[in-house]
């Protein structure tokens, strides 16, 4: 009987214990992972075939206007973008840098409004801020084959994010090379 007792006191101690701890864990993710961002693909329109294809670029440096953040550094083979919106404003510019070491003219750059709203997340993490993407624009600057020729918006998600959903298709002018067809 002292036996069942104890093991009785045993499992409601380690019990507890679990619970406590399970209980007191912070599940939010305050952290940047957590972020939303808007997601960008880079895209081309073959204009041979009139077809949409995915692109890369060889080289891209990102930065954002009024800031020293660099948000891509010399990146090789982009695809994909993943763009933080400023909070302090409604309008975002990025500046896009395809070879800046021997060609720092040759700019593109971004402009991208979007509305913010603060929302009250938790304790844990305070408020926090949606992003809803307006619109954009871009000018070119520079005179090379790697050029921004267009925007599309995706209207069904406009909504900055963390889950890499597409807000933003960049088209480039299409450049003498077979990039991989759209599935």
């Amino acid at each position: 009987m002292k036996q069942l007792l104890r093991f009785f006191l045993l499992l409601t101690v380690i019990g507890t214990a679990i619970g406590l701890h399970s209980a007191c864990s912070d599940e939010s993710d305050c952290s940047m992972a957590g972020r939303p961002m808007m997601y960008c693909t880079l895209r081309a329109v073959n204009p041979d075939e009139q077809r949409v294809v995915n692109d890369t670029l060889d080289s891209l440096t990102i930065t954002a206007l009024g800031t020293d953040s660099i948000i891509l550094n010399n990146e090789k083979k982009v695809q994909k973008l993943q763009l933080p919106l400023r909070y302090s404003s409604d309008t975002t510019v990025f500046l896009f840098r395809y070879d800046p070491v021997r060609n720092p003219n040759d700019v593109d750059t971004l402009f991208v409004f979007h509305k913010n709203t603060a929302y009250f997340q938790s304790m844990e993490c305070g408020y926090l801020m949606k992003q809803s993407i307006q619109g954009g624009r871009f000018g070119n600057r520079g005179n090379t084959s790697e050029r921004i020729d267009s925007l599309r918006f995706n209207n069904n998600n406009k909504e900055a994010n963390s889950n890499e959903i597409e807000n933003l298709q960049i088209f480039f002018v299409y450049r003498d090379r077979t990039p991989a067809p759209i599935e």
